[in-house]
This record gives structure tokens, C-alpha cells and sequence, in this order.
């Protein structure tokens, strides 16, 4: 009877989301045309793939640990092939920030002075419908420089406008990691993967108006956990140009090495994006969180301390960014180092100053290695990162030319997690309580980034925050006062901490803790939080649009 409840579908697309603003400059005939076409043509791998994962962590769970695979021996011993040459736009990186799509930080990445944007339609982003069209939206009208936005607080606006174009930085867009479906947008029934529906959408109307303006459609690549997804990928990258009558080659990739069975395949990896690949960055808290994951019923050899404590000197953290960067560099790939996390507080100069100088200390540590470039999150750190790298580099784009030869390619070192320095303290258990709810409730409201404590947290900090007091309770692990770690226990500080959180009007604090509840003190684990999660929200999107058309429905009998 209207249009808040009847599904509609283009071009094979059924899409049952309740239509907002400006929706249909993205979801044209055309583009979704597009978009079902990437999607039929590889839908049937991408389910081989998850289940392949799936098996995968069941043979880690069983004691069978990773190792370099023996089937792709010729790849890694082969001296001549490299990676394509950095792409217009991607030959420096010294400096990249990172961040969702919506308006604001849309302007504040592109007005920071960083080299490159990390457009982020992933772990800081809550996929819900609104976010993936505007966001949509604000990149196309960023490129277009037609973006603008005014903030009010109290007397006082502030317009934010974009610099000129020559001093904004490359646009590099991570779309949504292959166990993410988009539910609001389904071919025969069956949703359509929310990396096809992110990255289709974007290169569909943006690749020829980023060509015209000399650089290209460039992507970051999350959660691969082999280099058969990346050969997934690179298909993907192949028919859309082939589609659009793109030059092959065009399209350029960075790859997060965020899981621990990637970092297995890092040369492998490469090989198969190789005519697109841009290189390979560190992503360091999703790593962590893979690795929980993966070990989590494996005993006392991989049960790590608190999170605060396990830094990036940890000797199998040193052997991931070690051989990261052999790897990217003898193939002629960036390497870019992790994210600096903290947010400056500038009511505060000695917190801020103390958070300054990890992050340079961290990005030194990182620039000294044979990184390329690294990440933040917030533009005040911009400088500093640049300022750590401008004095590795000078003149230079990159350090390509530093083949890390002196480094050994050790498998084993990769997972040496028992050598990790550090305790299991109640405060780190209250803090990944903390954090957990606090982050999912943000998540819930639509913001998939949030401040925590002068920290920017994120899926993947949420993520390792929950599988580590997962895996604590599994293993009965020991605090720094001889105390067992139980569920009851944990359960205990769960209600203290819960009761401790600042309420406010709309806040969503007790869908949280059911979601956090769920995906840490259930007795099987779920791979994602956000898989839930997303579950929650499309089941109040449903109910919001039911509520809508019945509010219509009154209206018109009372009329």
C-alpha cells in the first residue's frame, strides 16, 4: 500500500530498506545493474571461501598450527615478478588518516594534510542503510567539491569547506570484509556481500571521474585471511573494468594483513593482486583479535595479557611488521605501518603531551623498521607522523628501495605468543568490559567509531576487548593476584561496570550488554560481533518501518 513496506527491485536487486534522501542518484538502473553482475559472477566462491575459513579455524582448534604453505613454495622462491608500479596518487604515503564516510570526517581527512584518506567503510562505520548510501554520497560530492558542513554548538557554528584541490589527499576506500552481507539489497532472495555492494557502487560512479582528475579508484582490502580471497578479489577488479571499458590495471589495491593465517601468505597474496596490488598494511588490533580467535581453546602458550600490554615490541608482533615489509619490499609493494589510535586532548596538555610522544615514538620505531607510511585517526597527529617520516625519508616518496634482507622469513615466529612480556590484571578485565559495551552502544546509535578513554575505538578493539575475556574464562587464566578468571567473576564486574555508565535520553546501553553478553559469555564463540549485532539493527529497521507505515495508515483514517 506504500512505499515504506513494499519491496521494490532494478535490475534483479530487491531492495527492502525504508528509501531516504537522495538515495536514488546512487542506486540507479545502471549502477545496480553493475552491482548485480559482480555479484552473480562471484557469489558462489565467496560462500567456498567463508567455508574454507571456517574449516581452517577448526584445524587450528585441533592443534594443527599454520605454517608457510609447501604448494606455493615456487611463488615465494621466485625472484622476478613484482607487484605494478605505484599508481598517480600513491607514490608518497608517509602519512595516512583513517575514518568512517559521514560528512564531517569526510572534510576534517580531506582538509588534515595527510598524503592518503582511508575512506572506511568498514570496522568504523556501522553498515546500516542511511550510512551506506550517505556515504556513498559524500565521496561522489567530495570529488565533485560540492560537500559542505556546519556544526552548532550552543551560539556558536563552524562551517567546514574543503581546501583546494591540490593540497587534498589521495581517496583510498575500504569497503566491507567478505563475511558482511548487505541485507537490505537482495538477488533472488539471497543478500548480496557488503564489500560487492561498497566497493561496485563506488567504482561504478566515481573510477571514470577519478581518472579525469589524475589518479585512480584505489581500495584497502579487510579481513583476508588467504591468497585464494585475494585472487577472489582480483577477478572482482578485472570484470568490473572490463565492464566499464577501464584499462586493466587501473584499479589498485592495498591489502590489510589483519589475520593471522594472512601473514602466512603476505609474497602470495601480493602475486595474485600483483597488476593491482598497492601494498600491504599492518593492521595491528584486528591481527591481535585474529589470533585470540583462532588460539582461543589452545591453552596457556597463546593466551596474551592485557590489551594495553601487548604492544607492537612483543617478539611475534616484531615478526609480522618485520616480515611485512620484506615481503611488500622485495616485490616492489608499500608497506604501511598501524594505526596510532590516540585522540589529543586538548584540555589536558599533559595527557596530550604524554599521547604525542607514544605516537612518535611508535611511528619512529615504525619509520626506522622500513614502513613506507603508517596510519592515525585524528588530524592533530597528522604532523607528527609526518614530521617521523619526513626524516627517514627527505626528499624521497618511499623507501622501497630498503629490502629488509637481513630479516628471515620464520613462520614460527609468527605465533612465538608465549614469549609476549605482561600480566592479566581486574582492571584490564573491567576495562575490556568497558570498552566492549560502551563501543557496541555507540554502534548501535549508528557510530562505529568512538573515544574511549583519549583512545579511538573501533570494531577491531571491541573485537579483541571481547575474545580476550572470552578466552580467559575458556582457560581459567591467572590474574597478577593469583585469581581465576571465571565467568561468575567476570559476570560480577560486568554489573558493577554497567552501573558505573553515564545514561543518557536514547541511549542503547541495555541492547549492548545483551549484544556483549551474547558474544562473550556464551559457550560458542561468534566470529564477529558486528554479525549480531547487524542482526539486532535490521530487526529494528523492520520494526521502525512497520511503525512508520502504521503511523501513515492512522493519519489517513483520521483524515
Amino acid at each position: 500500500m506504500n512505499s515504506f513496506t513494499d519491496n521494490f527491485t532494478i535490475n534483479g536487486i530487491t531492495l527492502t530498506a525504508q528509501p531516504i534522501c537522495r538515495q536514488g542518484e546512487v542506486l540507479t538502473p545502471d549502477a545496480l545493474a553493475f552491482v548485480a553482475k559482480l555479484h552473480k559472477a562471484t557469489a558462489g566462491r565467496r560462500e567456498e571461501l567463508l567455508r574454507a575459513r571456517r574449516a581452517r579455524r577448526e584445524d587450528i582448534a585441533r592443534g594443527q598450527d599454520p605454517r608457510f604453505l609447501r604448494e606455493t613454495e615456487s611463488v615465494r622462491n621466485d625472484p622476478h615478478w613484482r607487484v605494478a608500479p605505484p599508481a598517480p596518487g600513491l607514490e608518497d604515503r608517509r602519512v595516512e588518516i583513517t575514518g568512517p564516510v559521514d560528512k564531517k570526517m569526510t572534510i576534517n581527512a580531506l582538509n588534515s594534510g595527510a598524503k592518503v584518506w582511508l575512506a572506511d567503510m568498514e570496522d568504523s562505520s556501522t553498515p546500516s542503510w542511511r550510512n551506506v548510501i550517505q556515504g556513498q554520497l559524500n565521496l561522489t560530492d567530495a570529488l565533485e567539491r560540492r560537500i559542505d558542513f556546519t556544526s552548532t554548538d550552543g551560539h556558536n557554528s563552524k562551517a567546514y569547506k574543503l581546501r583546494p584541490a591540490e593540497e587534498l589527499p589521495t581517496i583510498v576506500v575500504r569497503p566491507r570484509g567478505w563475511h558482511l552481507p548487505e541485507k537490505h539489497m537482495l538477488i533472488n532472495g539471497e543478500p548480496i556481500a557488503g564489500g560487492i555492494v561498497d566497493f561496485g557502487l563506488y567504482f561504478f560512479h566515481n573510477a571514470r571521474r577519478l581518472l579525469a582528475q589524475g589518479k585512480g579508484p584505489y581500495f584497502y582490502l579487510p579481513k583476508i585471511e588467504n591468497h585464494l580471497e585475494a585472487r577472489l578479489w582480483n577477478d572482482i577488479f578485472i570484470l568490473a573494468q572490463d565492464l566499464l571499458g577501464i584499462s586493466q590495471g587501473t584499479i589498485r589495491a592495498t591489502v590489510l594483513i589483519e589475520t593471522i593465517t594472512a601473514s602466512f601468505e603476505m609474497e602470495e597474496i601480493l602475486f595474485e593482486l600483483r597488476d593491482h596490488a598497492a601494498g600491504l598494511n599492518a593492521g595491528r588490533w584486528d591481527y591481535i583479535f585474529s589470533l585470540i580467535k583462532n588460539f582461543r581453546t589452545r591453552g596457556p602458550r597463546f593466551v596474551l595479557p592485557d590489551r594495553g600490554q601487548v604492544t607492537m615490541t612483543a617478539p611475534f608482533m616484531r615478526a609480522y611488521t618485520e616480515q611485512l615489509v620484506r615481503a611488500c619490499h622485495k616485490r616492489g609493494a608499500m608497506a604501511i605501518g598501524g594505526m596510532a589510535a590516540a585522540v589529543p586532548n586538548r584540555k589536558d596538555e599533559a595527557a596530550n603531551a604524554n599521547a604525542f610522544e607514544k605516537v612518535r615514538a611508535d611511528k619512529t620505531r615504525e619509520a626506522a623498521d622500513g614502513f613506507d607510511g603508517s596510519w592515525v585517526a585524528h588530524p592533530d597527529l597528522v604532523p607528527v607522523c609526518r614530521e617521523v617520516f619526513d626524516g627517514v625519508l627527505g626528499d624521497r616518496p618511499n623507501q622501497l628501495d630498503r629490502l629488509r634482507e637481513d630479516v628471515t622469513p620464520d613462520d614460527r615466529a609468527l605465533i612465538n605468543v608465549a614469549a609476549t612480556q605482561g600480566t592479566i590484571t581486574e582492571q584490564g578485565i573491567r576495562n575490556n568490559i568497558e570498552v566492549g559495551i560502551r563501543y557496541i552502544e555507540s554502534w548501535l546509535r549508528g557510530n562505529g567509531a568512538v573515544a574511549i578513554h583519549n583512545l579511538m575505538e573501533d570494531a577491531a578493539t571491541a573485537e579483541i576487548s571481547r575474545s580476550q575475556l572470552w578466552q580467559w574464562i575458556y582457560s581459567r587464566a591467572i590474574t597478577d593476584h593469583g585469581e581465576i578468571i571465571s565467568r561468575e567473576w567476570v559476570e560480577e564486574m560486568l554489573d558493577e561496570e554497567f552501573a558505573r555508565l553515564e545514561r543518557f535520553d536514547g541511549d542503547r546501553f541495555a541492547d549492548a550488554r545483551d549484544i556483549f553478553e551474547e558474544v562473550t559469555l556464551s559457550d560458542k564463540f561468534p566470529s564477529f560481533l558486528t554479525v549480531p549485532a547487524y542482526a539486532r539493527y535490521l530487526h529494528e529497521a523492520r520494526e521502525g518501518i512497520d511503525a512508520t507505515a502504521e503511523a501513515i495508515e492512522d493519519e489517513l483514517v483520521a483524515a
